[in-house]
């Protein structure tokens, strides 16, 4: 038996980009990070930022498309997988690339509606998880 599941809680580095498969399957993907402050060798306080690229698929998708932008506070649950690449100088580089199953908005004090809002339109949405018989190929991006 094996388990791949990862929750995130963080902002949103760019606005969510809705999209929509050739079938018609939605499909939204932003940037996330995600902090922690650690003491360095002098004992000083730093901030370790960690990048994120998240996926999420049909009704949780056109949710997060409607009431997320950059800087957002979310919670994400899903499966995480290391996307390796080579970019435009040829050097190696990875992604850390998150399949969501669940979504919660995160209000902050100043929107206190804003949870209210989002998780009214996010209910019975039903898991976030890509049409299974969908392939990387399908994707538009």
């Amino acid at each position: 038996m094996s388990f791949n599941r990862i929750i995130l809680v963080g902002n949103l580095g760019r606005d969510p980009e809705l999209r929509y498969t050739a079938q018609g399957t939605p499909v939204c993907s932003f940037s996330m990070a995600t902090n922690e402050r650690r003491k360095d060798r002098n004992g000083e306080m730093q901030d370790q930022t960690t990048w994120f690229r998240v996926t999420l698929w049909n009704r949780q998708a056109e949710t997060a498309s409607q009431y997320l932008q950059k800087g957002r506070q979310v919670y994400i649950e899903g499966r995480l997988r290391v996307e390796e690449y080579v970019d435009r100088d040829g050097k190696p580089r990875q992604s850390l690339e998150v399949t969501a199953t669940d979504m919660q908005f995160i209000g902050t004090r100043g929107d206190e509606n804003f949870s209210e809002r989002a998780a009214s339109a996010s209910a019975g949405g039903g898991p976030s998880e890509p049409p299974g018989d969908l392939t990387d190929d399908d994707i538009p991006f």
